[in-house]
């Protein structure tokens, strides 16, 4: 099977003083993603996952190696991905459906039919923020919304476009615990229906493992995958599964593995974990 995201063996500097010292940001990454897979990445702070998001999105080229997206090779920012942040960072001055139309305004082939269709994309978005429970709010502006409501707009916004690759980096970190668990099962549904492929870079075990069909541990910088863990729990997963030993067993399992990162003897290959 062809993979849908191939890192080819690659390495990133991030200038030519440190590539020439070979201080890299992320070394020997190896990743194969399959159509429509959801995989997700944990390590300590400083590892190199938001590097290894920049290289996915074409937002940085790397030093070594290549990236491979859709069979085409990366090198330069991708139209195909949607993007969502810890920050919502929704405009102010835009209501939140108008939030959400933000990338069919900028992104072609949309922009150049933009005003023809204007009623269709609008009905669209609308459409897509009722699905994550923002129906009676597609009308506010970002300052009426919950913390909960912005993320889930910044998601909408994120999948408007359709894109065939989703990449968010801790988009539900500042959340509470209970506004978390929801967006996660908005996500899920989503993914379920859309099939798109999605990147989640979180400190949140308990999220990683509920959501990804396959969690990578990123090693202290310079960054690199140690350990991939295949989520052998069914789907659809509900809330319930986060409170069962097979479940739990699996968020302790990792737990080890990062915490056995702060040791000095950190794993020097890619572990792959048996099922």
């Amino acid at each position: 099977m062809t993979a849908f995201v191939d890192f080819q063996d690659v390495w990133l500097a991030y200038n030519d003083e440190l590539l020439a010292k070979e201080q890299f940001a992320v070394e020997n990454i190896n990743l194969q993603v399959g159509e429509g897979e959801f995989i997700a990445i944990v390590g300590p702070s400083g590892c190199g996952k938001s590097t290894f998001m920049k290289l996915a999105t074409g937002l940085k080229r790397p030093s070594k190696g290549r990236v491979v997206i859709d069979g085409q090779p990366v090198t330069g920012p991708l139209k195909i991905t949607g993007m969502a942040f810890q920050a919502p960072s929704l405009l102010p001055w835009r209501t939140t459906v108008e939030n959400v139309l933000l990338p069919l305004e900028i992104v072609e082939p949309y922009r150049s039919s933009f005003k023809q269709k204007k009623a269709e994309y609008t009905e669209k978005a609308r459409k897509l923020l009722q699905s994550v429970g923002l129906g009676g709010y597609e009308d506010k502006f970002p300052w009426q919304l919950s913390g909960g409501m912005q993320q889930r707009a910044s998601i909408c916004r994120a999948l408007v476009h359709e894109p065939k690759l989703l990449l968010l980096d801790e988009p539900f970190g500042a959340l509470d615990a209970f506004t978390r668990e929801e967006l996660w099962c908005a996500l899920r549904d989503l993914q379920a229906v859309q099939k798109f492929n999605v990147i989640l870079v979180t400190h949140d075990l308990r999220e990683s493992v509920f959501l990804a069909d396959t969690v990578y541990v990123m090693s202290k910088s310079p960054g690199r995958f140690v350990v991939k863990r295949e989520i052998d729990l069914p789907r659809p997963r509900d809330l319930e599964i986060t409170y069962t030993p097979e479940f739990t067993s699996i968020v302790h399992e990792l737990r080890g593995h990062i915490g056995a990162m702060r040791q000095p003897a950190a794993a020097a290959s890619p572990v792959e974990i048996a099922q």
